[in-house]
């Protein structure tokens, strides 16, 4: 589950932001325009906040949900737009007395890289953007590179997929592990060229004299010189990183993650009066991500933390009663399916965190953790209903509109 914990409580504190917008006469948007979080900022829980992007992912999505949907408005409908924001862990959380990973690295005589890393892959993209960062860090082909996580038996230690922080702790492993490597290489190339190791450089699979670029050698080469000769050696590194974040204190305060991740969106919805029946036509989502390191990859997870926000917001219900679970198949477990997603605009804002992975930051679960507060707020633009229950149900929106209608005597 995405984000779990924060998707309940922005829900709450976001359907707050628009009622004390409200009741002070402001614009909701310009409300949390005022309040954002800046860098350099400490929050009341002790979070230091290195990066920031909260106010260009607000203007980012007021900007896009400003363009209207191809569909006009239906008679019967109500139309209406919501805002959410978003604060979230980006470099790991200290959960456990360790939140650590590591990355071995091994240069063979062919010029494949291969990494043993303690991260896992579970569909998130990690093996990519990991092989992406050893093949930045190294100066050699993405396809010379290996990326083995599946064998626990012989990879390295690491605390688990949680709280967004693959890319960032398990890439800062593997560029310190990166760097050791290629000093290693560097010093090998020099005997090999009879250079000092300072004057080379690696790039483009080749090791080349900084002052004279021409005179350069492939990198394989390279380690094939350095491996059969007398006396040779084996290219290997490893590296261990544990971010510089705190576990909390029994006042729940400290700096529980390296650092943070911010996102905004905004939801276009109509609600039929007749029936309190939602829909959503268009969903924009701005995420303050440090650096895409992928950035294709960045938005597919974007879009499936989308789905899973939609349905939490307003299909997926556990129902028990009496010790026994109701909605137990996915005939009464109601799931969004494909084509009921609306209109999808995903906005990814760099701010290049000083401490992350070429200035990465977490981003897997961001995308759900706000959706349903912002698709409550534009029921409540759309209607004037606030709904502090979900999911979102025609059901629960036509008694909300009901009761209404009783408290004022008339639609």
């Amino acid at each position: 589950m995405r984000g779990y914990g924060n998707l309940e409580s922005t829900f709450a504190v976001e359907s707050q932001m628009d009622e004390l917008a409200d009741r002070l006469g402001l614009d909701r948007l310009e409300f949390r325009l005022r309040n954002v979080v800046r860098p350099g900022d400490v929050t009341v829980q002790g979070s230091r906040v290195t990066s920031c992007a909260m106010r260009e992912c607000l203007e980012a999505a007021r900007e896009e949900i400003a363009r209207p949907p191809a569909r006009p408005p239906r008679p019967g409908w109500r139309r209406g737009v919501g805002y959410a924001a978003m604060f979230h862990v980006g470099g790991g959380a200290r959960v456990y007395r360790s939140d650590g990973c590591g990355a071995i690295l091994r240069l063979d005589d062919f010029g494949k890289v291969t990494l043993l890393t303690g991260a896992s892959e579970i569909g998130q993209g990690s093996e990519t953007v990991l092989a992406m960062i050893v093949a930045e860090a190294l100066g050699v082909p993405l396809e010379r590179v290996e990326v083995v996580q599946q064998d626990t038996s012989i990879k390295p230690w690491d605390v688990g997929v949680h709280a967004s922080r693959t890319t960032f702790v398990a890439g800062n492993a593997v560029l310190l592990a990166a760097a050791e490597l290629k000093a290693k290489l560097l010093a090998m190339a020099a005997e090999v060229m009879d250079e000092p190791p300072e004057a080379l450089e690696l790039a483009d699979g080749f090791i080349f004299v900084k002052a004279m670029p021409e005179r350069r050698l492939p990198y394989d080469k390279v380690v094939r010189a350095g491996h059969f000769r007398e006396g040779g050696q084996m290219l290997m590194a490893e590296a261990f990183y544990d971010p510089p974040n705190e576990m909390l204190g029994k006042d729940l305060r400290g700096n529980i993650s390296a650092a943070y991740a911010f996102a905004a969106q905004a939801a276009l919805v109509e609600v039929e009066e007749a029936t309190g029946r939602v829909e959503v036509l268009k969903l924009v989502s701005a995420h303050d991500v440090g650096r895409a390191l992928n950035p294709l990859a960045a938005e597919g997870q974007i879009h499936g933390g989308l789905h899973m926000g939609l349905g939490y917001a307003l299909t997926e219900q556990l129902v028990v009663r009496e010790g026994q679970v109701l909605t137990a198949t996915f005939m009464d477990y109601a799931l969004v399916k494909a084509d009921e997603m609306p209109e999808v605009v995903v906005r990814l804002i760099e701010s290049v965190d000083p401490t992350g992975p070429f200035g990465a930051k977490g981003l897997g679960e961001a995308g759900a953790i706000p959706v349903a507060a912002a698709v409550a707020n534009a029921v409540h633009d759309a209607v004037g209903v606030r709904l502090r229950e979900l999911p979102l149900t025609p059901e629960r929106v036509y008694r909300a509109l009901q009761a209404r209608e009783d408290r004022v005597g008339s639609p």
